[in-house]
């Protein structure tokens, strides 16, 4: 680990406020131009600056270009009425392709975590000419209705026949008492989401305490509403398409996914893996449903090595 990530000494990039679909959408490139683009997708709330400082780093040692964004309802991009201006999952990928298209990127390897890899998968099926490889981690597979998966949980019934596992027991009752209030200060912020942290960490790998909560420092310093990534909830998996479409997927496919995920269990990744032609499935051991530093190094390795043969 660096010196700069101990010190929590943020890196910094290009900085962009990329204007398209109606919303401002706050992106960050990092890199020679020149060299292979690598997009990084983040999950449902969560922000762009949550893929750590130090797996930047270490694509941008590797040749790569790396691109990080927010996405709409989250950190600096814009915040959305979902009342008003509902969206879907169709929409945020849209919003993947106009950050690449601000920065005149035509191809990219997509690295996707947790929702941002649904939205990864979709543009693989839906513009695979843009796309040079795939990256899915933490994730499931495209058309996944989760939503409807965790409702019926929380109602204690029991998985429709053939439905991929809800979340464990333990942190669905985390995710409905894990909210903090609108206007909660930081103290009362870190306090309510910690327990959340530990939990999607997972009990294999050491917890870092500080390490999470200078990232959700980050996040609620950053954020313009810290309630508003809750619409991610709401667009659910509409407009991401089926998991059937994922046969059509041409480029070349990683999935990485934790043996310890809470949210997705690895049966997720086996199912994602098992519909895209070709794919290849790398589980990471003792990993759960977040990206400790403690794993910088091995993520960061196995992203290089998936886009080391793949060219525009």
């Amino acid at each position: 680990m660096q010196e700069n990530e101990l010190k929590n000494e943020y890196l910094t990039g290009d900085e962009r406020i990329v204007r398209a679909n109606g919303v401002e959408l706050w992106a960050e490139g990092f890199g020679d131009p020149c060299h292979p683009t690598v997009l990084l997708v983040m999950g449902a709330q969560a922000q762009g600056v949550q893929w750590n400082d130090g797996i930047v780093r270490r694509l941008v040692d590797g040749n790569r270009r790396v691109i990080r964004y927010d996405h709409r309802d989250t950190g600096r991009s814009s915040t959305v009425d979902f009342t008003t201006h509902p969206y879907t999952v169709a929409d945020l990928a849209s919003d993947a392709l106009a950050v690449l298209d601000a920065f005149e990127v035509v191809h990219a390897h997509l690295v996707g975590a947790s929702l941002g890899g649904v939205i990864a998968q979709r543009l693989a099926v839906t513009h695979a000419p843009r796309v040079l490889t795939l990256t899915s981690l933490s994730s499931q597979p495209l058309g996944t209705d989760t939503v409807t998966a965790v409702q019926r949980a929380l109602q204690g019934e029991s998985p429709l026949p053939g439905e991929l596992p809800a979340p464990r027991p333990e942190l669905l009752a985390a995710l409905t008492t894990t909210f903090p209030r609108p206007d909660a200060d930081l103290e009362e912020y870190l306090a309510v989401r910690e327990p959340l942290w530990r939990l999607l960490h997972g009990a294999v790998l050491p917890f870092d305490e500080g390490e999470y909560r200078a990232m959700e420092q980050r996040v609620y310093e950053r954020a313009r509403d810290l309630t508003a990534g809750l619409n991610h909830t709401l667009a659910g998996a509409a407009g991401s398409g089926s998991t059937a479409d994922l046969a059509s997927v041409t480029a070349p496919t990683l999935v990485l996914h934790g043996t310890e995920d809470p949210m997705f269990p690895p049966v997720h990744a086996e199912a994602t893996a098992a519909a895209v032609p070709g794919a290849r499935l790398v589980m990471i051991e003792g990993m759960g449903h977040t990206l400790p530093r403690s794993l910088d190094d091995r993520l960061a390795a196995e992203i290089l090595h998936h886009t080391s043969g793949a060219q525009a």
